[in-house]
This record gives structure tokens, sequence and C-alpha cells, in this order.
């Protein structure tokens, strides 16, 4: 009898570590923006840039610039390029999709943006002015 007990014991722990690992609490649900958090790349891995919660939204300050965009940057206005929130007041407009503001540092100007979640470590930004000049990016998570 106590060998019964002591494996429902074992087996009752194993049932509720186990629930413990897949099921999370509704306190600790995950934040919209969580699966943006972290630093991105640009595509020619010039511009490093950390996406992180701000107010109720998400934004994203440039960590690291390569010297050629660091100098384009300088030249139309923005010095130092190193700090500079590229990426402002995005808010989730569906799932893996975020619509804001982006500010070009080489035109010193901010245009309408939008970001949608490829997958974990891929990021199509895309930044309109006027709607009528776009440019699409493919960024990739470096951490």
């Amino acid at each position: 009898m106590p060998r019964r007990r002591a494996r429902r014991w074992r087996a009752t722990l194993r049932c509720a570590a186990l629930a413990l690992l897949l099921c999370r609490p509704a306190g600790l649900a995950a934040a919209p923006g969580d699966e943006l958090a972290g630093v991105w790349s640009n595509p020619h891995d010039s511009v490093h840039v950390e996406l992180r919660h701000c107010g109720a939204g998400m934004c994203g300050r440039v960590t690291w610039a390569s010297e050629r965009a660091r100098e384009k940057a300088r030249a139309a206005g923005t010095d130092p390029l190193v700090g500079t929130e590229l990426l402002r007041e995005f808010t989730r407009t569906g799932d893996g999709r975020w619509r804001g503001r982006v500010f070009v540092p080489d035109l010193g100007k901010t245009v309408a943006g939008s970001l949608a979640l490829v997958d974990n470590d891929t990021l199509r930004a895309r930044s309109c002015a006027l709607e009528l000049f776009c440019k699409t990016q493919v960024w990739k998570r470096i951490g």
C-alpha cells in the first residue's frame, strides 16, 4: 500500500510540474509586444535597434551603427545616431502586426510605419512618406 501511495504522489507532482510549465496564470500573461522585444539588425547589418515596451506600445532605439550609417545620419542632421529612437509609438493592429511612426535619420524625417512579425527571428519593417514613397526591409533578430 505505501508504494502505491508514493507512486500516486510522484505522478501528481509530475502532473503539477507539467501544468506549471505549460500554463501561465492570467496575471503572468505575455504583454503585447513581447514577441517583438529584443535587438534587431537591418538587412545590411549597419544598424542595430532594440525594440522594447514604452508606454502602451513599443519603441526602438539604435544600440549600434556602422561608421557609414553614422556619417549619413550626421550629414542629415542626426548626431549622434546611437541612442536615437527610430521606431516610435508602435501599437498592435493585429496578430503580429504593428503601426507607428518611423524616424528616418538620413532624411531627418518622421514617416508612417508598420511592422509585421514573419517568424520569431524575422521582422518586415515598412515606412511610407505620403503613402506614395514606401520602403520595406526585412530585419533579423540578433538578441
